[in-house]
């Protein structure tokens, strides 16, 4: 907006409102980007940054002053024009001065005897000059009304937080630009801050807690490992008598074909029932 408002014609509004955010973002910027460099780089920076800064205050505070005087206009125009009639008082003034030398110079003439023509004028230039005299009353009431208007005007166009002049207003605006920067630069710190190292977090002593319970667990059994036995070799002796044990109590009802079920009944292991189970099937008939 101050772009625009600086500008004539439309490309010199364009490169203002292009010069204008070249600056603001550097302003913003700057102290966030310097960082990771030396302090050559930024002290350099520092200036740039104090320079931008100072463009992009005036900036705002251009804008501050031409949006205050457009409501100050506005705040104006809601003022109703005192309209006068009549003729200016230094007019009235000048005739009643006449009308007052004229009654002088009649007053002062001498007549003899009744000399009604000279107490005609006289009475004349009375009525005159009393007329006038209300009339320059008039006109001087409606030049105190227009006075008053005219400075509501004026009053209306000033801050009405401040009520100061313009060069106080013009420092008002650079200070609420200063701070409106400030908390922008400030906002860019925070945002483009170096991530954290969490080496120093890694190395730290973890020091063990030990937590002392009352409750009673009951252990539980271990399991038992029994050697994988590959069931393609050849039965040990016996095993017929084992095949034939399990099939009569299968045919009995007593027994399910289950390696499990195998394993309780003869007491042997997974592998030995599943060897089992196994012939069972193949010598079941289908």
């Amino acid at each position: 907006m101050a772009g625009w408002q600086r500008g004539g014609f439309l490309a010199e509004r364009i490169l203002w409102i292009a010069v204008g955010v070249v600056l603001v973002v550097a302003a913003h910027l700057l102290p966030a980007l310097w960082r990771p460099y030396g302090w050559r780089i930024r002290a350099f920076g520092f200036l740039l940054w104090i320079g931008c800064m100072a463009a992009t205050c005036y900036g705002h505070a251009v804008f501050f002053l031409l949006a205050q005087q457009h409501a100050g206009e506005l705040r104006a125009e809601a003022i109703p024009a005192v309209v006068t009639t009549g003729r200016e008082a230094p007019v009235i003034a000048s005739d009643r001065a006449s009308v007052v030398a004229r009654l002088a110079r009649v007053t002062e003439r001498k007549c003899v005897g009744d000399c009604p023509a000279l107490r005609i004028e006289r009475a004349t230039l009375a009525a005159r000059l009393e007329a006038l005299d209300t009339e320059l009353g008039s006109a001087r009431r409606q030049d105190a009304e227009r006075d008053r208007a005219a400075a509501a005007r004026d009053a209306a166009q000033r801050d009405p937080v401040t009520g100061a002049s313009r060069n106080i207003d013009l420092l008002a605006g650079l200070a609420f630009a200063a701070v409106l920067e400030a908390v922008a630069c400030f906002c860019w710190l925070l945002a483009l801050r170096p991530a954290e190292s969490s080496e120093a977090n890694t190395r730290a002593a973890v020091t063990p807690v030990t937590v002392t319970s009352h409750v009673v667990t009951e252990s539980l059994p271990e399991p038992v490992l029994t050697p994988v036995v590959d069931i393609r070799l050849t039965p040990a002796p016996g095993a017929d008598d084992d095949v034939s044990r399990v099939e009569a109590a299968i045919a009995a009802g007593k027994l399910r074909a289950t390696v499990n079920d195998i394993r309780k009944h003869l007491g042997c292991s997974q592998a030995r029932a599943a060897a089992v189970r196994k012939q069972v099937a193949e010598t079941r008939p289908a």
